[in-house]
Order: structure tokens, then C-alpha cells, then sequence
């Protein structure tokens, strides 16, 4: 099996992060995007019932 300098360089990096860091920065970024996510899907959603009365 031949490994790519590339793949092999970014799970090292991402080998050396998460024993720097833990999971703390990963949780933190999840949960960030999983609440502008649904905050953008509301506005989405709702935007749709506005009423207008021309």
C-alpha cells in the first residue's frame, strides 16, 4: 500500500492537535456550527409564512 506524503503529514498534525488540545476545541466548534445551523434553517423556514397583505 502506497501512502501519500500529504495524507500522511495531515493526520500526523492531527495526531499532534488533539494531544495538545483534547477534545475541547473540537466540541466547541461542533457545537457552533450545529447552532448557526440551526438558526440559518429557522430563518429559512420561517421566512416562508410571512404574510403579505398588498
Amino acid at each position: 500500500m502506497e501512502h501519500h506524503p500529504l495524507a500522511v503529514r495531515l493526520v500526523e498534525a492531527a495526531n499532534t492537535t488533539s494531544q495538545h488540545q483534547g477534545s475541547g476545541y473540537l466540541l466547541k466548534v461542533v457545537l457552533v456550527v450545529m447552532v448557526l445551523g440551526c438558526a440559518l434553517t429557522g430563518w429559512f423556514l420561517l421566512r416562508g409564512y410571512k404574510r403579505n397583505d398588498d
